[in-house]
C-alpha cells in the first residue's frame, strides 16, 4: 500500500466554555488532523512532528495510533498548544504557544505521497521545502494562522514558493483573502496552477468548492448539514480528497498529466469524498473526521 507521509505540527487544542475557565484538552493541529483522517480511511500513514516528553504528548500519540497513525520525528522542549475559542457560528480562532525550532523532518524511504502546510511550513520553511522537494508527489494546504506569521507581503512569497513546489493544492477562500486582499480566490487558484501544481482547490464553507486545473474548473455544492462546529472541517477536506485522489491513481507520479488535465468526470469523486468528508466532521464538535465506512455511507 501507498505510504502518505503527513509533515507538520501536531498539538493539543485547549478548548474553552464560553466566559469559562475550564478547558478540554483535544489532540488536534492541522496536519496532524489531516494525517488522522487519512489513517481512519485505512490507507497507510506517517505523521513526521515534534512533541514534547510530556502528558500531552502521549496524549496526542495516543491519539494518533489509535486512528491507524504511525507518529514519526523528533522531541520538543513541550508539546505545542492552542487555545481555541468557537464563536456563536461554531468558528474557531486560535492563540498558539508552539515553537518548531528544532524541526528535523524526514519523511520515510517509502513515501509516496508528502503533505505539508499549516504553522509547520510557516516556522519551518526551509526544512519542510526540503522534504516537499524530495518528495514524488506533494499535497499542500497553507492553512494561514495570522497570529504567528510575518508581513502579508512576505507570507506571500512563501506560500507562492511552497506551491511551486507542489502538486495538488487546497486552500480555503479565508485563507486567500488574507494573502490576497480585495482578489477573487478562483482566480488566485488559476494563478497557482501556473506556478506548478496539476490541481489547486478553493474551498468555501458552505458555498462547496471549486478545483481548478490546467482544462478549465469544476464546482461543486457542500452537503446540507446540521452544523456542530467547523473545527476541522478543511484538515477532513484535505484527506477525503487525498484519498479520493490516490483511489483513482492520480497521486502516481506517471499520471501527473492526467490529473492536469483533470475535468468534472475524473475529479467527480475526489471531490465528492472531501466535501462528503468535511460535512461529517462538522456534524459533531472538535476534529473528528470519519472512518471509511462512515464516508461510504454517504457517497
Amino acid at each position: 500500500m501507498a505510504r502518505i507521509v503527513v509533515v507538520g505540527e501536531a498539538l493539543v487544542d485547549l478548548v474553552g466554555d464560553a466566559g469559562g475557565r475550564r478547558f478540554r484538552a483535544d489532540p488536534g493541529g492541522g496536519p496532524a488532523n489531516v494525517a488522522v483522517g487519512l489513517g481512519r480511511l485505512g490507507l497507510a500513514v506517517t505523521l513526521v512532528t515534534g512533541l514534547g516528553e510530556d502528558a500531552f504528548g502521549r496524549l496526542v500519540t495516543e491519539h494518533l495510533t489509535a486512528s491507524g497513525v504511525t507518529p514519526a520525528g523528533w522531541a520538543e522542549p513541550f508539546t505545542p498548544l492552542a487555545v481555541v475559542s468557537v464563536d456563536e457560528l461554531g468558528v474557531p480562532s486560535y492563540d498558539f504557544a508552539i515553537s518548531w525550532a528544532s524541526a528535523r523532518p524526514e519523511p520515510p524511504p517509502d513515501t509516496a505521497v508528502l503533505h505539508a502546510g499549516s504553522i509547520a511550513a510557516a516556522l519551518a520553511a526551509g526544512p519542510v521545502e526540503a522534504a516537499m522537494a524530495a518528495a514524488p508527489t506533494v499535497g499542500y494546504d497553507p492553512n494561514i494562522r495570522p497570529p504567528l506569521l510575518r508581513d502579508r507581503a512576505s507570507e506571500r512569497r512563501r506560500v507562492e514558493r511552497q506551491v511551486a513546489l507542489s502538486d495538488v493544492v487546497k486552500a480555503s477562500d479565508e485563507d486567500l483573502a488574507w494573502l490576497y486582499p480585495g482578489e477573487d480566490p478562483v482566480e488566485v487558484a488559476h494563478r497557482w496552477v501556473r506556478l506548478g501544481p496539476a490541481l489547486a482547490v478553493v474551498t468555501r464553507g458552505p458555498g462547496g468548492c471549486v478545483a481548478v486545473t490546467a482544462s478549465g474548473q469544476v464546482e461543486r455544492p457542500a452537503p446540507v448539514v446540521e452544523v456542530a462546529d467547523t473545527v476541522g472541517a478543511g484538515d477532513a477536506f484535505m484527506s477525503g480528497l487525498l484519498s479520493g485522489l490516490l483511489a483513482g491513481g492520480l497521486l502516481d507520479p506517471a499520471r501527473r498529466g492526467d490529473l492536469a488535465r483533470g475535468d468534472a468526470a475524473s475529479l467527480s469523486g475526489p471531490l465528492a469524498a472531501a466535501l462528503a468528508s468535511a460535512a461529517i466532521t462538522c456534524t459533531r464538535p472538535g476534529a473528528d473526521p470519519p472512518t471509511a465506512d462512515e464516508l461510504d455511507a454517504v457517497l
